[in-house]
């Protein structure tokens, strides 16, 4: 290399003070994404929240507690579930999405929050955008029940009986907007009926007036259903999921009879947006570890809890923006507004 005046230009990159430059540089950039993953190999250090949006003792809330047993005992610290019920779920969703994305809190997610995104004019969050998808857990079927009073016997009688009779046929619902709503203003617009819509304050009550026959048509979560159906306190007439129950395997579904018809409640975790991939990843794999054990499969069909749905976050996440356009096309057709 030529010199000149006793001075040697330097060549580009050559310096070892720019090699160590680039060095640190590289292992700087490195360190975040070797922080989380260490954090997750660690994760959970502390108890973690699941914040639930109804009240202690419903279905959701019971699968809940049940998924928290199963985390608390796999990973070594207390999962311990918040219930915050009101506004539809709104209140408690709104606490998750405001809530720090370290992992340590954590939402049920459920057909509700789907639903929510139309229903609800002003929202302070956007479920899709605020919520990651962690896993999805279980899917609920819904059975169309009426009162015995009701001569149809199935469910082609049912549609001919409410094609006679418009609007003359009441169709209870756990209130404006509920599940049970939505899945009979689905039926109608799809069988091409009236039905009467009665809206209660809960499924309790729109049930006990379905058996006293003050109501003549219910859809029905099978769990709170199934053994009303067995003691011939009310008549089964089709499950409103793409496949036949187990539990029911002689019942059809509305499918059957109206071509691209379904509905049905579901459920899984979500986290803040911000919530490591790692993390999320690792909750994700115990959530499907969960659903593989033939005792906890057992344990929620005792329940009633119909179909364990596992899978990918991403999968999570097709299955809410689906659902979500599905109902809103629903909510809007009906013109459905909250209580």
């Amino acid at each position: 290399m030529r010199k000149h005046n006793g001075w040697t230009p330097a060549v580009a990159g050559s310096t070892p003070t720019r090699r160590r430059f680039l060095h640190l540089a590289a292992g700087a950039a490195a360190l975040p994404a070797m922080s989380r993953v260490a954090s997750a190999q660690t994760y959970p250090t502390r108890p973690v929240r699941i914040v639930v949006g109804f009240s202690a003792g419903g279905a959701f809330d019971t699968f809940a507690r049940l998924m928290g047993q199963w985390l608390s005992e796999r990973l070594g610290q207390p999962f311990v579930l918040e219930n915050r019920p009101g506004a539809g779920t709104n209140i408690a969703t709104e606490a998750v999405v405001r809530a720090p994305g370290d992992g340590y809190t954590l939402l049920v997610v459920s057909v509700a929050n789907a639903t929510n995104a139309t229903l609800y004019d002003k929202l302070n969050f956007n479920f899709i955008r605020d919520i990651a998808p962690v896993g999805s857990i279980m899917r609920q079927a819904v059975v169309i029940v009426v009162h015995p009073s009701v001569p149809a016997k199935t469910l082609p009688e049912l549609i001919a009986l409410a094609k006679a009779n418009p609007g003359k046929i009441n169709m209870a619902s756990a209130g404006n907007g509920s599940g049970s709503h939505l899945s009979g203003e689905l039926f109608k617009m799809m069988a091409g009926v009236n039905l009467q819509h009665v809206p209660y304050r809960g499924g309790a009550p729109a049930f006990t007036d379905l058996i006293s026959g003050q109501v003549q048509v219910f859809f029905g979560l099978m769990a709170g259903t199934i053994e009303y159906i067995k003691t011939a306190k009310v008549r089964a007439l089709a499950a409103t999921t793409a496949m036949r129950l187990e539990e029911l395997p002689d019942l059809p579904t509305v499918g059957e009879f109206v071509p691209g018809y379904e509905a049905s409640n579901w459920f899984g975790i979500g986290a803040p947006k911000n919530t490591p991939p790692e993390i999320i990843s690792k909750l994700n794999a115990e959530i499907n570890t969960a659903l593989l054990d033939p005792k906890m499969r057992a344990r929620l069909a005792d329940l009633g809890g119909g179909e364990p749905i596992s899978g990918s976050p991403d999968d999570f996440a097709k299955l809410i923006r689906d659902e979500t356009a599905k109902w809103g096309k629903v909510i809007r057709t009906a013109n459905v507004k909250p209580d």
